[in-house]
């Protein structure tokens, strides 16, 4: 250990690391995740937004769009955050409540592509960078998260700046700089949540850290203290600023490995009663009654009762739940429809589920409690950071893009994920997809 919380992050991010084999395997389908949630992502209003004046305002093609085309990889990074936080289906991390993948990947893709890097190099910055987001995340606490700062583009910054340094070749004191510069505009608020701001955030975090890095790179100097000195970013935005907590077993031990995938195109705080009610086989007509025990910060988040729009019906537990049981998928985009919520069959089955606030529970665990027509009762508890078997993880990730981009272009991003090769040859797939090359 060094003297200085953002030493160690800076040594951690330019060293030879070691990632557990799990990690690894992880940081793949996090990337294959990614690259279905921007596949799929383009055609929302604020993808089309961003692209477009990305395209319109042009400058030197370093690394392709979600979508088609190319521009400088800072503002590659900008626009694929973005639209890959567009749909809200990316990976989350519990540990600091955000989501790692779509400001670090989109860092680490965008500065691959323009340095002609191979993708298991991406690949391993990239899981450095989302580990290093992780740790930052504990380090600001749950005060920075509850005073309204969104900690995907927060702590996201600081991973987008160490997987783009990294690539870059920064040494320890330049990564000390680029986490004090990117702290200037690390910047993000919950006060844009059900807006296009919100995936907006995520790719403000992507961008800087390119743009960071690269000044850095170029000489840019700055003082290191921006990120963890006396009017750094953790005194000034609610840090709690615990760093034996954050730093407690890194580089050995890696947090990322709990990473949660999203299975279900909702909130992902309906998730676990979702995989609860799953275990139980819940289908109509044989509920009477269903009870969903959870923790009370979801109740004002994702408890809507009766939805009339499908973007509503992604934040209540009653439509949701009503889905699965009446066999309507709730992986799929569309599913999530104003013509869902005006089933007569969910309307009716909906006011049969009662939701409930338990502290008892922690915020990743919901109760599912059943009660049949017959008069049997069934109980199930999930609890989302409960260990995945890395089988049925892949198997449902590959599941779910297949979904989203196609079975033959997931198998080919899968398998060019699995063997290496340019980074560049990823998008030529999904322009491929598209019809542009």
């Amino acid at each position: 250990m060094t003297n200085s919380f953002r030493s160690d992050l800076a040594e951690f991010a330019t060293s030879n690391v070691q990632p557990t084999a799990l990690a690894r395997d992880l940081a793949e389908l996090s990337a294959l995740d990614w690259l279905a949630c921007g596949f799929a992502g383009v055609d929302e209003p604020v993808s089309v937004i961003l692209r477009q004046q990305a395209l319109t305002e042009g400058g030197a093609p370093r690394a392709h769009l979600f979508g088609g085309g190319a521009a400088p990889a800072r503002v590659v990074a900008k626009v694929n955050g973005t639209i890959s936080h567009a749909l809200d289906y990316d990976d989350t991390h519990f540990a600091h409540i955000g989501h790692p993948s779509v400001a670090v990947l989109s860092a680490a893709f965008a500065s691959g592509q323009k340095l002609e890097r191979a993708l298991p190099e991406v690949l391993e910055a990239a899981l450095v960078g989302m580990e290093l987001s992780v740790r930052v995340g504990l380090w600001l606490g749950r005060d920075h998260y509850q005073t309204g700062f969104h900690q995907t583009a927060t702590a996201g910054a600081f991973g987008a700046v160490a997987a783009a340094g990294r690539l870059m070749g920064l040494d320890r004191p330049q990564m000390e700089m680029a986490l004090g510069l990117v702290a200037t505009q690390a910047a993000g608020l919950k006060a844009q949540f059900g807006t296009m701001g919100k995936p907006y955030n995520a790719g403000l975090a992507a961008g800087a850290g390119v743009e960071v890095a690269e000044l850095i790179a170029a000489g840019f100097e700055a003082n290191a203290q921006g990120f963890d000195g006396p009017q750094g970013f953790g005194a000034t935005h609610h840090g709690e600023g615990n760093a034996n907590t954050a730093l407690a077993g890194l580089g050995q031990d890696w947090l990322f490995e709990n990473i949660s995938h999203k299975f279900h195109a909702c909130c992902h705080g309906l998730h676990a009663a979702l995989e609860a009610a799953r275990s139980l086989d819940l289908a109509e007509p044989e509920v009477a009654s269903l009870t969903v025990r959870t923790h009370p910060r979801w109740m004002t988040v994702c408890n809507q009762l009766a939805p009339e729009s499908g973007l509503g019906a992604k934040f209540s537990y009653r439509t949701v739940l009503a889905m699965q049981a009446l066999g309507i998928d709730t992986a799929r985009l569309d599913s999530y429809s104003d013509r869902t919520c005006a089933n007569a069959k969910l309307r009716a089955l909906r006011e049969r589920i009662h939701v409930e606030a338990d502290d008892s529970l922690s915020e990743t665990t919901a109760h599912v409690s059943l009660l049949r027509r017959d008069g049997q009762r069934f109980e199930a508890q999930h609890d989302l950071q409960s260990p995945l078997d890395l089988s049925d993880r892949e198997g449902r990730v590959c599941a779910k893009a297949a979904g989203l981009m196609g079975e033959d272009l997931q198998a080919q991003v899968r398998v060019l994920l699995k063997l290496g090769g340019p980074t560049t040859e990823v998008f030529s797939l999904l322009d491929k997809e598209n019809g542009l090359s």
